[in-house]
């Protein structure tokens, strides 16, 4: 079975129906770009994928790290590629075939799909968040807040992407900006004036989102992940910054920081003295505060304080985290001019997100939550959130992805056997590593007197933890939250913590 794991056909789809056609010279910046051949031609669609080009398209070669777009060019011609943008000089091309030599394909790439479809950006209130935990949580969180009766809010994220008018499954957290910006339009035509988006930082450096215009930046923490990728933590949090310091594109209006993290501090310190900064938090100096917090297992409450001054806030998220990403979504409300105490009202109406802090109930003693919880420091928010409303004893199950920073599953590890009573470590997406040896990684981080066990079956150890959990105690499956698969060897395979969870507790209750 060969993996299509969220591959964007709804996104094509949409593309299709709402390309125009534009001339080459339209959307060229010839200060940048040294165009070979005509710049007249009629493009009705920009592709980095060879594979799907159709008559009319301008083929960007990009550079990879497994392979380069150069190799697929001739592909991309004989499908009906007219225009070939890329780095490379590419003198021998067939006549006819115009050639745009650019110095980032990339950042050329986003360039004209931004041009291509309109500058939508130009035309909606966008926010973007950032930082390594809470990006979900925010930004759906604060898209219930902006929304309201014929006031659509557009949605994109690692979960799903709202278009105004219709939801579609996401492929990526932040899209290619061949697909954001159809997305953008398709939300301007739904009647959204306001929007709001998740930024990876994957997509900030492979300029998915270069020169996007955003009226509120997010920057929610800095914890450790993705060094895979980015290498130091110091790599990784310049990516973030480039979201805020123009180095990305366009200042944003108002930087809304974390001002309890400390590269969330760093930040505010770096920025130029002409963006407004809001910083929220339970620190002294925050302007939106949160103090004398009541969390429960039906949500939280607090006193907020705010430059509107100090009222009593409750929320149906649970723990303290929740609490920061709550602060973050009002600070988000406030810069963009709306009513906080109309949004205020509305917290309590929110249903949280998909895979986020899940309950899996079906009637049981015992508390089941499935968490998209995949680093240390999220890990450790999501077991520190259940044990502030758990009599009982808090089990948890979860793994470390292959192929991916092998670093941080000693430190999620030692996290586990910190905050649970009892550990199940197990499989999360393997990909083409072998389980022994993401399990070798994951042992150095085993706490002397911790009661943890290595089970290879994802679906034995959920088994094995709703077996040993008594009435009032709570099993957190962490890791996969709201996806539907397991990536193994370039497959997906069909697995959902929450449908397995289920079933397994149906069998268990009622002996099916």
């Amino acid at each position: 079975m060969k993996s299509n794991i969220q591959d964007g056909k709804d996104v094509e789809d949409i593309k299709a129906r709402i390309s125009p056609n534009r001339l080459l010279s339209e959307i060229v910046d010839p200060d940048l770009h040294r165009v070979s051949g005509s710049s007249e031609r009629e493009l009705n669609a920009l592709c980095s994928d060879s594979r799907r080009v159709v008559p009319g398209s301008a083929f960007f070669a990009i550079p990879g790290a497994r392979t380069s777009g150069d190799r697929h060019v001739n592909e991309a011609i004989s499908r009906g590629a007219e225009v070939i943008v890329s780095e490379a000089s590419h003198d021998d091309l067939p006549f006819g075939v115009t050639k745009v030599k650019v110095g980032n394909t990339r950042k050329a790439l986003a360039r004209f799909a931004k041009r291509f479809y309109g500058s939508p950006d130009h035309s909606l209130n966008l926010v973007g968040v950032t930082g390594t935990n809470g990006k979900t949580t925010v930004s759906t969180l604060t898209r219930h807040l902006l929304e309201g009766p014929g006031q659509p809010v557009g949605l994109i994220g690692t979960v799903l992407y709202n278009l105004g008018d219709r939801d579609i499954p996401s492929y990526k957290t932040t899209p290619e900006a061949t697909d954001l910006y159809p997305m953008l339009k398709s939300m301007l035509a739904a009647g959204c004036s306001d929007a709001v988006m998740e930024v990876s930082s994957h997509g900030i450096h492979q300029s998915r989102v270069s020169d996007l215009r955003l009226e509120v930046a997010v920057f929610m923490n800095l914890t450790r992940d993705h060094l895979d990728y980015h290498g130091t933590m110091e790599d990784y949090y310049r990516e973030k910054r480039k979201l805020f310091n123009g180095e990305n594109g366009p200042l944003p209006k108002v930087a809304v920081i974390n001002g309890d993290c400390p590269y969330g501090r760093r930040l505010a310190e770096e920025l130029p003295p002409h963006v407004r900064i809001l910083t929220f938090g339970f620190e002294q100096n925050n302007h939106f505060r949160a103090k004398n917090l009541s969390l429960d297992a039906a949500g939280s409450k607090f006193v907020l304080e705010s430059p509107l001054g100090s009222c009593v806030v409750a929320s149906p998220l649970i723990g303290r985290y929740n609490v920061h990403n709550a602060l973050a979504s009002l600070a988000v409300v406030h810069a963009m001019g709306k009513d906080v105490s109309t949004c205020i009202h509305k917290l309590h109406a929110f249903k949280g997100v998909s895979g986020r802090m899940e309950s899996v109930d079906k009637g049981q003693p015992y508390r089941v939550v499935v968490d998209y919880a995949h680093t240390p420091d999220a890990l450790r928010n999501a077991l520190e959130m259940l044990r502030e409303c758990t009599k009982g004893k808090v089990r948890v199950v979860f793994g470390c992805g292959g192929d991916r920073d092998k670093g941080k599953r000693l430190e999620m590890t030692r996290v586990a056997c910190a905050a649970a009573d009892q550990v199940w470590a197990t499989s999360d997406n393997p990909r083409t590593e072998g389980i022994d040896s993401i399990f070798s990684d994951m042992r150095k981080g085993v706490c002397k007197g911790s009661d943890v066990y290595f089970v290879e079956d994802r679906r034995r150890a959920i088994n094995l933890a709703l077996d040993a959990a008594g009435e009032e105690d709570c099993v957190l499956i962490a890791g996969k939250g709201h996806e539907t698969y397991q990536e193994i060897q370039y497959t997906a395979i069909p697995f959902d913590d929450r449908i397995v969870a289920g079933d397994l507790i149906n069998a268990k209750l009622y002996g099916g």
